[in-house]
């Protein structure tokens, strides 16, 4: 068991050691010795003293006060809406469990709908992981494990049998381990062209229903740009384009610095980009912005969109979202990165095939740091609570795919192959450990429901 706490980050090293694949898959192996693949099955929390509401509390820390009752609300809903809003809790929880101590760039939030459909800068559909806000270099288990988690709990929230739930988690760790077995027999650019496009997708749906469900998902995604946006949340008041105010979930700021902070922001964002994506900027003004709350587990985090045109008046939509401290970073150590919102760019850039030309980041003058990118551009996730069990284990399975991709390029998928080998040990222990995981899951958002009825914590749920 590896549960040793590191004080940084390390960088590629600057001299790498060179190894055959065969030597990498033959110490992946070996590993098995000091920790055994069904050691990974066994949930047990922390005899240190767990209580799930204070690390809640904790990871409130400098959010935005008025705020943080809307997080407590979406979190109440279902223990599956707990487990999206609780990445700091299972980041403590896995910090105790089973390592091999081998290292990737890890998603550190990675669940069920932080995976979907978004556009490349080539305008071509890909299915891949989109969600970086916690990302950090990091055991790799700890992504498959909360993955596999989140498919147990979803199930448990559709009635799906205990079962069901547990072969659709068996069923994204078996896709992650055979894929990442493949990746290994690739070479590095192999791994880094390699995509999972929209097409290829649909052409490997095993049934007419499956080929009509994904592609429904790709017309939904292909709807979902600032075109279709626009006109929903942007009115003209006074000859000028404004967004529309939705409070408490969009609205103007009432700090009469915030527009020369935005646009002090603005100039720093404009140099972490490439001078021919600073070229494209440049042909954009701004023209309004507002705060928007996004998320269940980053509500209270700072976000605001800003409205951009051209010199014709076509619209850009960008997105500028706090970046704070991973909660990996208690467990594996601080980020290589100065900036915040440099980590999350990087670490995206790191883990998805390909990744969005506005992406870049910013630190304002009151010691907020950002990460920008457009806000909608044929991103679509598909609504999980309407699968069929069916359904759930065959997404499952295109996430541990995606997962794979994105540890394979990062981390020795050789030396991980090793440790998992072509049977289902592995596979069938994570089964055992989603569902004691959910277990634990429906415990603590009973914690939570309990501390809000008790008055510990105060929740506003809204409307559906």
């Amino acid at each position: 068991m590896n549960t040793r706490k590191r004080t940084t980050s390390p960088a590629v090293p600057a001299t790498p050691v060179f190894r055959s694949r065969e030597e990498r898959i033959a110490a992946g192996r070996l590993l098995r010795e000091s920790v055994p693949r069904s050691s990974h099955g066994a949930w047990q929390p922390s005899s240190r003293g767990r209580d799930p509401i204070a690390i809640l509390e904790k990871s409130n820390e400098d959010r935005v006060p008025e705020l943080v009752p809307i997080r407590y609300g979406r979190m109440l809903r279902s223990p599956f809406a707990f487990l999206r809003g609780s990445a700091a809790l299972m980041a403590h929880d896995l910090a105790s469990a089973p390592s091999t101590g081998i290292r990737v760039q890890a998603c550190g939030d990675c669940h069920l709908l932080n995976f979907g459909l978004f556009a490349t800068p080539e305008r071509n559909l890909v299915f891949d992981l989109n969600d970086f806000d916690e990302t950090l270099p990091a055991p790799w288990e700890w992504d498959i494990k909360r993955l596999a988690a989140s498919f147990a709990v979803a199930g448990r929230d559709a009635r799906f049998s205990d079962g069901e739930s547990r072969d659709a988690a068996v069923t994204c760790v078996r896709a992650y381990r055979e894929n990442l077995r493949e990746y290994s027999k690739m070479n590095p650019l192999e791994v880094w062209y390699s995509r999972l496009d929209v097409d290829t997708l649909i052409d490997l749906a095993p049934d007419e229903k499956a080929r009509k469900l994904r592609e429904r998902s790709a017309e939904k995604a292909r709807t979902r740009v600032i075109e279709s946006l626009f006109p929903k949340i942007v009115a003209q008041v006074a000859g000028r384009h404004r967004l529309v105010d939705q409070p408490p979930f969009l609205y103007h700021p009432a700090d009469p610095d915030a527009e020369g902070l935005l646009r002090e922001g603005l100039e720093h964002y404009r140099s972490s980009l490439s001078d021919e994506r600073r070229t494209l900027l440049d042909r954009y003004r701004l023209e309004d912005f507002a705060v928007k709350v996004v998320g269940i587990g980053s509500v209270g985090t700072r976000c605001l969109i800003g409205l951009f045109f051209s010199e014709e008046n076509h619209p850009l939509i960008l997105q500028f979202k706090e970046a704070r401290r991973s909660v990996l970073e208690p467990y594996a150590g601080k980020s290589q990165y100065d900036y915040q919102g440099q980590r999350v760019v990087m670490g995206q850039r790191l883990m998805q095939s390909s990744s969005d030309i506005f992406l870049g980041w910013a630190r304002s003058r009151r010691g907020y740091d950002f990460f920008v990118r457009q806000l909608r551009d044929m991103k679509f996730t598909p609504p999980a609570e309407g699968f069929s069990s069916v359904d759930l284990q065959r997404y499952a399975g295109l996430c541990g795919w995606a997962l794979a991709r994105a540890h394979a390029k990062s981390g020795d998928a050789a030396t991980i192959s090793g440790y998992l080998g072509k049977g289902d040990n592995f596979d069938e222990a994570m089964g055992d450990f989603a569902l004691a995981y959910a277990d634990q899951t429906e415990q603590d958002h009973a914690a939570l429901v309990e501390a809000v009825n008790s008055g510990r914590l105060e929740a506003l749920v809204e409307e559906e």
